[in-house]
């Protein structure tokens, strides 16, 4: 095995032999040599063979691909292009600014720029930009030895090989069968006559992320994509799927943590660039916060007569935002995996109002007995009246912690509801969305249960 070291020197040489060593190497190997020596890595693809390297292509970051293809010779960087799969070149291409893209669509031979341009005519973010038009179709009155003929004759031009779909005259699917249903019957058998008229689709202009629900519901590595009327137009493989998995839950944990979606990896993206994605959201964040004087500003006559009250400010608010951001990260994931919608909210409110009490209850009688035990063996003085301050604490971390599962838990399904991102709700969001709230149902508890004697 080559480490990167050798790579290096087998590059520096340049000789026949050593070129087929580089064309023995891992896709993993030649992803990690190019994200660590990038200019190296440019003289890495210029000598791997073109297939050998659009395997390794498909999985660089996105600075990498732009890199690497636009120091490579022209000649080089066509051969590259023209053998990446159709769907994996069109996901680099719908990165790169107009202009750029106009020029490499020149240097792509003229099926590989006619299968791109049909692609790119799919709005971003559809199923039709992650397709690939590489599948073997077949006609329900083939015999099953004329698809296995099929299948030897184009079977290495396709993504893959485990389902094959039966179209009609007008190219509409019409079924797909899994290959070892033609691997256990007798070669004259009609596709007819193993057909069962199920199938499942995806639709060309469908979001991608749908895509995800579909197959994590069924275990397949291809599903097909048809147009609005059921045409067959290409398939979708299970590793762009898994790419894409991983960029939206990419995208959701970095929004859940109060921030905008990255868009690309942590150690590549530029400073400005990352301070901006945080600054907008940390601004808005403590905009917010700063209702939380001026509720605490509204209560300063409680506050100046029955001082021990703001000692159990921070615990009190801080309760209420992390239960909030606890039943927002539940619903929002639950969201994600298709488990709950806007349809289950009043379930998802039953739910949460009783997961608020008792978890309310669980953390009063914590702050109960704090109060009562540090009063008796005298660790804290809290006054004559602190049976009437432990008993306001344990109502009003009940208040808090219900307001905030019901808060945290129905933000995200209202958003999705008015068709916003629902991580858009984040922890932090709805943490401050507590806070402030959090300090009015503490001081109305002390008003109820000390009028009369602190207040």
């Amino acid at each position: 095995m080559l480490n990167l070291n050798d790579i290096k020197n087998l590059l520096q040489h340049n000789r026949i032999t050593d070129f087929v060593k580089l064309n023995k190497m891992s896709t993993k190997d030649i992803v990690e040599f190019t994200n660590k020596y990038t200019n190296w890595a440019v003289k890495l693809f210029q000598n791997l063979d073109p297939t050998h390297a659009a395997r390794a292509f498909k999985f660089l970051r996105k600075k990498k691909q732009e890199v690497i293809i636009r120091s490579l010779p022209e000649e080089k960087a066509a051969e590259l292009l023209n053998a990446l799969k159709p769907d994996d070149r069109t996901a680099f291409l719908a990165l790169l600014p107009g202009n750029a893209v106009k020029e490499l669509l020149k240097i792509l031979n003229p099926e590989a720029r006619e299968e791109t341009l049909e692609l790119l005519g799919y709005p971003e973010g559809s199923v039709g930009r992650l397709m690939t038009p590489d599948y073997v179709a077949i006609k329900k009155t083939d015999t099953v030895q004329q698809v296995l003929d099929t299948i030897k004759q184009r079977g290495r031009a396709t993504e893959t090989l485990n389902f094959l779909f039966v179209v009609d005259d007008q190219g509409v699917l019409i079924d797909d069968i899994n290959i070892k249903d033609f691997l256990v019957v007798d070669p004259s058998t009609l596709v007819e006559q193993i057909m069962d008229y199920q199938f499942i689709c995806l639709r060309a202009n469908d979001a991608q992320k749908e895509t995800i629900r579909v197959f994590r519901n069924n275990s397949r590595f291809a599903l097909p994509v048809t147009d609005d009327s059921g045409v067959l137009l290409g398939i979708v493989t299970l590793d762009d799927v898994l790419r894409l998995a991983e960029k939206e839950d990419t995208r959701e944990i970095q929004k859940i943590g109060g921030s905008e979606a990255l868009d690309e990896p942590y150690t590549t993206i530029p400073f400005f660039s990352l301070i901006k994605k945080r600054a907008g959201w940390l601004i808005i964040l403590f905009l917010g916060e700063m209702l939380t004087a001026t509720a605490m500003g509204h209560f300063e006559g409680e506050i100046s007569k029955a001082v021990v009250l703001a000692l159990f400010i921070p615990l009190i608010i801080s309760s209420g935002g992390n239960s909030g951001s606890q039943a927002s990260s539940i619903i929002i994931r639950a969201m994600a995996l298709g488990e709950i919608g806007f349809r289950d909210w009043w379930r998802v409110m039953r739910k949460e109002i009783l997961s608020g009490i008792v978890l309310g209850t669980i953390l009063g009688i914590v702050g109960f007995l704090r109060i009562t035990i540090w009063q008796q063996f005298n660790w804290y003085n809290y006054g004559e009246h602190w049976l009437l301050v432990s008993t306001t604490v344990f109502f009003a971390l009940i208040g808090v912690v219900l307001w905030g599962t019901i808060s945290g838990s129905m933000l995200p399904l209202v958003l999705k509801k008015l068709g916003a991102d629902p991580a858009a709700s984040s922890a932090p969001f709805v943490a401050t969305l507590v806070d402030v709230t959090g300090l009015v149902i503490y001081f109305t508890v002390a008003f109820i249960v000390m009028r009369g004697t602190l207040l």
